[in-house]
């Protein structure tokens, strides 16, 4: 092996480095006369800093900026462990040569879970900021090397829940910000969520995360919105390039991506995979330095039962693996065209399905990956892959032709559900009831309408249809009002969370005298000041016939497609979301008018059993889905993804 350079410290505390750039490279890092050897994993697509935390082992307190020369520009940023510690954490950036920044303490951490074979997957966009051109010294490489290495960490955070980050887009404002972008976070983050809805008309995403250099008002160093992911509306949010160290802002997105994907502030007793000296748990409400690097359990219970109720569709679905950044790359685990299979690097696969080193399958083995892949071979046609989450989702099944699951397909919006009480939005069915009991539990239900149209009309932190530009609050007009502050009826003595009160008014209509029980959640320097008011009725719930919130506004909803693809099913299916129609058992599609095993074109063959019951059955599933990252110049670049909090 050809050693590219090598670096010796004299002080005993600080470690050395040798670099080499083989197929098998390894970092060969000593301290104390012990020699380590780093395993690592080349990623391609995404760019972090490497640091290394093994249990009881490495400790790591120094001032200086180690720099070695390194020749492959386009590769790399790796993720990894220390060789014969698995539990280990290794995260390295070696763009402009092995970097460690100014007083990063390196300490151990035991692993919370191993990684899968079912990986989640969500198309992740980054856009930056001018004041973070700027504050890289006007250096368009410079700031792309930045947002790739905030990416790459991002993406290491979340492998631990078995869900990959992968850039996809990159885009660095260097002239002018395309949104307003100020020191109130709340405008801030509603002018890029509506920014980014004419993005998604010109690069395919799933979620979009700006990287300011602007400093927010307060404490608050990002936002995003509760359950936002995939949704046109929401799926997105702001973080402030707060540190030195890239790990900093990339601690924060990992958060604000956490809120957008169904994850809650962890409340006390939560965290009990790191301790505080260890930098704690990614979704605490606030953070400091050593940054956090593992989500809790009450994180992976918030995430389960986002999926459950049927949030996230977009993240079940495979991306295009031409938009990964840095190029195709056998052993980086996504298998690319030319590619059969790709299990990663050789000393790291535990496939017996797939050759490692040339990305091919092995003699005999018809598929090495996927849902609808078992022992090497293909699982026959009409096996159920994905069952429905939710109300408003629908069933995949395996082709027999492909490993993988078709692509995941829910009720057209607007379709009726919860008997008829509400709407099908992304895939979820939302209404006040679920919300009311989602603030306050057991019990809870939603209050008289005039509850809403009174306290609303405040226009006051108690009763409001959200913020202005300008960060006041502003009043609901009537019609508006079910769009405004949740508004239930409840016997708890105070509402869920730690930082919430009950905001009780009592109000007099038609005679009567009625309790409306609001919630407020205040802000404390350990407070929610990263989420916009979880108070607020959430987007796409019913607010009147016909009508969803949008823009804590009662909308009309444009039903013609719903309407247009039901009379095309011939009353014996459903609309699904790509305007197809789903079938009802006994009958086939595309059109519902012969008999058949129903389905859609898009959901894969139904079993001719009795499976296609689906009370019947027992599903056994892997969940799947991954994330891209996204950014830009003043056109496209390779890509990349920067998200705030």
């Amino acid at each position: 092996m050809h050693v590219l350079y090598w670096k010796n410290v004299n002080n005993a505390h600080w470690p050395s480095f040798s670099l080499y750039n083989d197929a098998h490279s390894s970092i060969v890092l000593t301290k104390d006369s012990n020699l380590y050897i780093l395993k690592y994993v080349q990623e391609d697509y995404i760019n972090f800093i490497i640091v290394a935390f093994l249990k009881g082992v490495l400790h790591m307190n120094y001032q200086v900026l180690m720099s070695v020369f390194f020749l492959f520009q386009d590769h790399c940023f790796y993720h990894g462990h220390v060789r014969g510690h698995p539990e280990s954490w290794v995260a390295l950036s070696t763009c402009s040569g092995v970097r460690y920044s100014p007083q990063l303490e390196i300490r151990c951490y035991d692993s919370l879970t191993e990684e899968g074979a079912g990986t989640d997957l969500f198309n992740l966009t980054i856009q930056t900021t001018v004041g973070t051109f700027k504050w890289q010294n006007k250096d368009y490489e410079k700031t792309k090397a930045r947002i790739m290495e905030i990416a790459n960490y991002v993406d290491k955070f979340y492998r631990a829940l078995n869900i990959r980050v992968p850039l996809i887009g990159l885009e660095v404002w260097t002239d002018r910000d395309q949104c307003i972008v100020t020191e109130e976070p709340n405008a801030t983050l509603w002018s890029f969520l509506q920014w980014r809805q004419k993005l998604k008309s010109r690069k395919k995403h799933d979620n979009a995360q700006l990287l300011t250099g602007v400093i927010f008002n307060g404490t608050t160093i990002g936002m995003a919105p509760l359950e936002g992911m995939c949704s046109l509306e929401s799926s997105g949010g702001i973080t402030v390039d707060h540190s030195e160290l890239s790990i900093g802002a990339a601690a924060t997105m990992a958060h604000e991506i956490g809120h957008n994907s169904g994850m809650s502030h962890d409340h006390e007793g939560c965290c009990v995979e790191a301790t505080a000296e260890q930098g704690g748990c990614v979704m605490a409400a606030a953070t400091g330095h050593p940054f956090p690097r593992v989500f809790s359990r009450c994180s992976k219970r918030d995430l389960d039962s986002y999926f459950q109720k049927g949030g996230g569709m977009c993240l079940f679905n495979m991306p295009n693996m031409k938009d990964l950044v840095g190029g195709k790359k056998c052993g980086n685990g996504f298998v690319e065209d030319g590619e059969e299979c790709d299990c990663g690097e050789p000393d790291e696969c535990t496939n017996d399905c797939c050759n490692a080193n040339n990305c091919t399958l092995k003699a005999e083995a018809q598929c090495a990956h996927g849902v609808c892949c078992e022992g090497c071979k293909l699982k026959q046609a009409g096996t159920m892959c994905r069952g429905p989450a939710g109300a408003c989702d629908l069933p995949e099944y395996c082709t027999g032709a492909s490993p993988y699951c078709p692509s995941n397909v829910y009720l057209l919006d607007g379709s009726s559900c919860q008997y008829g009480v509400a709407y099908c939005y992304n895939g979820m069915c939302l209404t006040h009831e679920q919300q009311c009991l989602q603030l306050w539990g057991y019990g809870a239900r939603p209050a008289h309408d005039a509850c809403f149209e009174d306290v609303n009309a405040a226009g006051n932190a108690f009763g409001n249809c959200g913020k202005n530009e300008h960060g006041n609050y502003m009043k609901c007009e009537k019609s508006d009002a079910k769009c405004g502050k949740i508004q239930c009826h409840s016997a708890a003595k105070k509402p869920k969370g730690t930082n919430a009160v009950s905001i009780d008014t009592t109000i007099r209509t038609d005679g009567i005298e009625v309790k409306c029980r609001g919630t407020y959640v205040y802000s404390t320097q350990d407070g929610q000041g990263d989420l916009p008011d979880p108070g607020l009725v959430m987007t796409g719930t019913k607010c009147a016939e016909g009508k969803v919130c949008r823009d804590r506004r009662c909308q009309n909803a444009s039903f013609t497609e719903l309407e247009t693809c039901i009379a095309r099913c011939h009353s014996n299916g459903v609309c699904n979301s790509n305007g197809n129609c789903h079938c009802n058992r006994g009958w086939a599609p595309p059109f519902c008018e012969k008999q058949g095993l129903g389905g859609s074109v898009d959901s894969g063959p139904i079993q001719t059993s009795k499976c296609f019951q689906l009370s019947g059955c027992v599903l056994l599933f892997s969940l799947r889905s991954w994330v891209l990252l996204y950014t830009s110049h003043s056109a496209w670049d390779i890509g990349g993804g920067v998200e705030e909090r």
